[in-house]
């Protein structure tokens, strides 16, 4: 399974959202390019800098077994997940170049990502490994560039 912790992965990610054009169509959802890689910065700052966001009940309830089931294999995720709604981007700013470096910016940062295990809570899925981590960021990176078509 890929994973963000490995360095070719990562520049095959950059490589990919190098590849994002201001014009690049949704091929479902309902985001721009501009807040799609708004909404993955964020996503990424919320791992990379360890941020906490209220978790639902039924994330406290079923989160774990969720996680397990995203995790089990190599599939894409599926279209028009739920996602945390701090992360949800009503508006985003204009310039994708500076987008895409800001974004590229974090991706390059899971080189150095030095939290240990269960430190980091997903908001829906709680404590997740280190493993976890790096397999999930992956497949929600790979979620949102197959989703404009990179």
């Amino acid at each position: 399974m890929k994973t963000v912790w490995d360095v070719q992965v990562r520049e095959e990610l950059v490589n990919r959202i190098t590849s994002l054009k201001e014009n690049s169509p949704a091929l479902w959802g309902k985001m721009s390019v501009n807040q799609m890689l708004t909404h993955c910065a964020l996503w990424d700052e919320m791992v990379l800098r360890n941020k906490h966001f209220k978790r639902p009940l039924i994330g406290i309830l079923l989160g774990r077994m969720f996680l397990k089931k995203e995790l089990k294999d190599e599939s894409p995720m599926r279209h028009n997940n739920p996602t945390v709604p701090d992360l949800i981007v009503k508006e985003a700013a204009a310039d994708v170049a500076s987008l895409k470096n800001r974004w590229i910016t974090l991706i390059n940062e899971y080189g150095a990502y030095s939290l240990p295990d269960h430190s980091f809570v997903h908001p829906f899925f709680g404590k997740m490994t280190r493993a976890q981590v790096g397999y999930f960021a992956y497949k929600h990176i790979d979620h949102h560039l197959r989703q404009f078509g990179s």
